[in-house]
């Protein structure tokens, strides 16, 4: 089945521009039993390519956060018979760029090409996937370098919130870690460990593929096998569960700066729920739609409490979460936030008006087509949208998704997400109003004392 993407946006690749048109978003599927999905366009001589694992971070062992990020971090640096100077120059003179990079729940695999070089591309994909060497000298100065960062993250209190605030949330779970690790955690990470870990993580049941550009089915499909049918048929990955309820309360980080930064969040909702859509448009008009969302109108556009505000949703596959965010002197942040979760409450329990609604839903679909301006953002939507088990036709069915939401989907969603009593909230620095929970204090000193990133 061939599905058809229409786009009212130039698609552009580095210097390359393409015209508006409809794109056939086509299967591919290969012998090893991998389907990758392709937009075949032949009017600018470039691939870019997208892959996705369900791995990342919460694979990561007891004592050995951070692991897949160090591991994703030198699959590119030397694989196969080239060292990482060697592979380094090899993309160089071919012109190809790739990257692999680890979140909570991914894995990430980007490539760019000239179509002249589509075979070396997906030959150097294949070694760093299936054959990185983790040598001495490269696996010293990524650490070095993770180390540094780490270093510089405690003194940014944007990084130090959000870590303090997913450990706390996340409490119990291994999502808690940071995917960055801690230094000693970084210190401990062995060669063995990150081989262990590309074994354990990389198979072809939990691979998502997305190609664009310059190639056909026909040429595509023999690459997929040759560059991801050596890898396990199954993957023994572990099954962490899903996340708990959070638990409401405080986390105040002392810090002797000008301004405080506010985190704060409440449950939310897997991608798959069935209001997410609605949730998702919800936010928009709460604190999702900068200049237009009551957050901003009412938290810094009239009464000039903070230097930036938003609320977004955060999806994972074992859970979610509903986050909000500020940054203020540290004379306004209890007002700030005392602002901030009236306009929730309000939301919660009033939902939003029929304006607001169409408002938001005409600004949504029309702002989808700008996700596909480019081969490396149709790559990244695809590979998402197949890793969501969203469906071939969800690019089809999205914008009518949204159309279809009606203020009682919203006043549901809503009610569901937005719960200030049961909120969570972390503040990094001297802020006047807001005051730790007595079970937070020590989590404070605990949070406070271990370098963030």
């Amino acid at each position: 089945m061939i599905r058809k993407l229409l786009l009212t946006t130039s698609f552009l690749f580095v210097a390359f521009v393409l015209p508006a048109q409809a794109f056939e978003i086509e299967p591919v599927g290969s012998e090893s039993g991998i389907e990758a999905w392709l937009v075949s366009e032949d009017a600018v001589p470039v691939v870019a390519l997208e892959v996705l694992f369900h791995a990342g971070s919460h694979l990561d062992p007891d004592g050995k956060s951070g692991l897949a990020d160090m591991t994703t971090s030198l699959m590119t640096e030397g694989a196969g018979d080239l060292d990482s100077q060697a592979f380094a120059s090899r993309l160089r003179d071919l012109n190809v760029s790739v990257s692999v990079s680890a979140g909570r729940d991914t894995v990430k695999i980007q490539m760019r090409t000239l179509s002249q070089n589509i075979p070396e591309a997906f030959e150097l994909v294949r070694l760093a996937l299936t054959q990185p060497r983790f040598d001495e000298g490269d696996v010293a100065r990524v650490r070095a370098q993770s180390l540094a960062s780490l270093a510089q993250d405690r003194e940014d209190p944007d990084t130090v919130a959000y870590r303090a605030f997913f450990a706390e949330v996340f409490d119990g779970h291994p999502y808690a870690a940071s995917p960055s690790g801690t230094p000693e955690s970084i210190a401990a990470i062995t060669v063995d460990d990150m081989r262990s870990y590309a074994a354990m993580a990389f198979a072809r049941d939990n691979i998502s593929v997305a190609v664009v550009g310059d190639i056909t089915a026909a040429e595509l499909a023999p690459l997929i096998d040759s560059t991801f049918g050596s890898l396990p048929e199954t993957t023994d990955r572990k099954d962490p569960g899903d996340i708990a309820p959070l638990t409401p309360g405080t986390t105040v980080i002392e810090r002797d700066n000008p301004q405080s930064v506010v985190v704060f969040g409440m449950d939310g909702m897997k991608r798959d729920d069935e209001d997410f859509i609605p949730a998702f448009v919800m936010n928009y008009m709460l604190g999702g739609g900068s200049f237009v969302s009551r957050m901003f109108k009412e938290v810094r556009e009239e009464r000039g409490l903070v230097y930036s505000v938003y609320t977004s949703l955060y999806p994972l596959s074992h859970g979610g979460l509903t986050l909000g965010y500020f940054a203020t002197s540290n004379a306004t942040a209890g007002e700030a936030l005392e602002v901030a979760t009236a306009q929730i409450l309000d939301v919660a329990e009033n939902g939003i008006t029929a304006e607001e609604l169409d408002a938001a839903k005409t600004y949504l679909t029309g702002s989808y087509a700008l996700r596909f301006d480019s081969s490396r953002a149709i790559a990244g939507q695809l590979a998402a949208i197949q890793f969501e088990g969203l469906g071939l036709d969800y690019v089809d069915r999205r914008n009518s998704l949204v159309n279809a939401v009606t203020l009682e989907d919203i006043s549901r969603a809503a009610s569901r997400l937005l719960k200030p009593d049961a909120m969570r909230v972390v503040a990094v620095g001297a802020p006047e109003g807001i005051t730790a929970s007595p079970e937070a204090e020590a989590e404070a000193g605990a949070a406070d004392e271990t370098p963030a990133n």
